[in-house]
């Protein structure tokens, strides 16, 4: 697990959480580059750890819906919805059988497609934090 901008903690933070080292990193860089703070985890585990790190003050996560080790996605945004409810989570992915999956636990399933779109998650990330502040 990583931050991109370990010098403000205090900022609220975008939690990435996605296997592929070079995917994460590379949204994570770009994300950073457009002022954001990221926390990256490599898999689900990692994932709940940084959220549970008050000093990160983690706002949002994308996360990949495929499998992370023994879980997927969806069953982070499960957990996130129980336990974190006030988070909001944005899975990432291309298959069309995740967006099945995802039928009960999001209404419009995963809508990033990997490898990511940066401006789609930069739009996505802007468009969260202006709903939460209004």
């Amino acid at each position: 697990m990583t931050d991109g901008k370990s010098a403000d903690l205090a900022a609220k933070s975008i939690l990435i959480v996605d296997g592929d080292i070079i995917s994460r990193h590379a949204i994570a860089a770009y994300l950073c580059d457009c002022a954001f703070a990221v926390v990256e985890a490599a898999n689900i585990d990692e994932a709940k750890i940084a959220l549970g790190e008050a000093s990160l003050n983690i706002d949002a996560i994308l996360c990949e819906s495929s499998a992370l080790g023994s879980q997927n996605g969806f069953k982070l945004a499960n957990w996130v919805r129980i336990n974190r409810p006030e988070l909001e989570v944005k899975l990432a992915g291309g298959l069309e059988k995740a967006a099945e999956a995802a039928g009960q636990l999001c209404e419009s399933g995963p809508r990033l497609a990997r490898p990511y779109e940066p401006d789609a998650v930069v739009a996505y990330v802007t468009r969260l934090r202006a709903t939460r502040s209004s």
